[in-house]
Parts: structure tokens; C-alpha cells; sequence
């Protein structure tokens, strides 16, 4: 039956002040490592949105882009829209 006495570890471990200064050396460059990451992963998406809105400016002025905007009042046939028929 134990009765407590508290054998065993010999307390906190002594941390150096080197030590203390190669952590945070380590802390910072991990975050300058994952802040440079961030950069590069923003910076390709900003390319592809660039070239996606590129590609689609070009093929909005060759005519071949999508119907626009659609009423839902009245089809382009003249005919009831969808509202007339389902809503």
C-alpha cells in the first residue's frame, strides 16, 4: 500500500537558457517555413483565378459564353416561364 512519499522523479528538468533560445529559434523559423508555404499556395491560386478569369473574358468576346441571366417569367420562346408552369 503506498502512502505517498513522492519517490521517483526528482522534480522539473533543468532547461538551459540555450535551450530555451534554440526552441524559439526552431518556433520561428517553423512559422517564417509555414508563413513562405501560405505565401506560395495564394499565390498559385491568384494565378489560376487570372487565367481562368482570362479565359473566360476571351471566350466572352468570341460570343461562346453562357446564356446569361434567365427569366423565370417567360421563356425565350415567348411560352410560359418556369414560374408559370411550376411555381
Amino acid at each position: 500500500m503506498c502512502l505517498g512519499g513522492g519517490g521517483g522523479g526528482g522534480g522539473s528538468p533543468v532547461v538551459t537558457e540555450e535551450q530555451n533560445r534554440a526552441a524559439a529559434q526552431a518556433r520561428l523559423d517553423s512559422e517564417a517555413a509555414a508563413r513562405q508555404q501560405a505565401k506560395k499556395v495564394a499565390d498559385a491560386k491568384r494565378e489560376d483565378i487570372d487565367e481562368a478569369l482570362d479565359t473566360a473574358s476571351s471566350a466572352e468576346s468570341r460570343g461562346k459564353s453562357g446564356k446569361g441571366r434567365r427569366s423565370l417569367f417567360s421563356s425565350s420562346s415567348g411560352g410560359s416561364g418556369y414560374l408559370s408552369r411550376f411555381g
